[in-house]
């Protein structure tokens, strides 16, 4: 791919727009759901339970989610306008038990510990300010609450040409360091590996991903 194909990948990663936006949505729920389904098993998702997901896409995993258990109510948020409003058009079946929000991305516009279990998959690469960012996480989350971030891990991440655009990169230890600093005081780590086809679709690649269980 050319620098300026490369650019326009990682702006629409960050941030899906417009059509091409629709189909890197398609491209990244397919290519995540191993990462996102995951990070929805580690939630331990309990009958009755409000959960969010910080950055959903195109939510296509969202009937997975609700299946977990009863009477869940699931809020997703997201800064593309082009996933909220693909989200809602591919869910619109579940308009009772799910909410999308669309946001600016810093402050989330929530009350505080309106949450059981929150989440969110390769999102910590775009967060502005990551240590306000998880202290707002913390006030939504109840106190006996779960939070699951999961993220590629630096060394892999790093050997994909479109992340020198904007990403910020994490290895294990940087983003403990990142999370001792916050409100939070206990976390679980767990490494996984996983066959996926590369932004391009011509090869297999081999991604290397953490998944984090953040407790109060």
């Amino acid at each position: 791919m050319e620098e300026k194909d490369l650019k326009i990948l990682a702006q629409n990663l960050a941030n899906p727009q417009g059509e091409k936006g629709i189909e890197i949505g398609k491209m990244m729920n397919e290519n995540n759901i191993g990462m996102t389904m995951e990070s929805i098993h580690a939630l331990l998702i309990e009958d009755n339970e409000q959960i969010l997901e910080i950055g959903h896409g195109n939510a296509g995993h969202l009937k997975s989610l609700l299946n977990k258990a009863k009477n869940l109510h699931y809020t997703g948020i997201d800064i593309s306008e082009t996933m909220y409003n693909e989200a809602k058009k591919l869910n619109s079946e579940f308009t009772d038990r799910a909410d999308f929000v669309l946001y600016e991305g810093n402050k989330l516009p929530f009350k505080n510990e309106a949450f059981d279990k929150i989440f969110t998959v390769n999102t910590v690469y775009f967060w502005k300010n990551p240590l306000e960012y998880l202290n707002e996480i913390y006030r939504l989350l109840k106190d006996n609450g779960t939070f699951v971030l999961t993220f590629g891990q630096r060394h892999f991440m790093e050997k994909l040409p479109f992340t020198k655009y904007n990403f910020k990169l994490y290895n294990n230890d940087e983003m403990e360091e990142l999370i001792s600093k916050s409100h939070f005081k206990r976390m679980k780590i767990s490494e996984k590996e996983e066959e996926i086809k590369s932004k391009s679709g011509d090869e297999i690649i081999k991604r290397i991903y953490t998944v984090l269980t953040i407790k109060k």
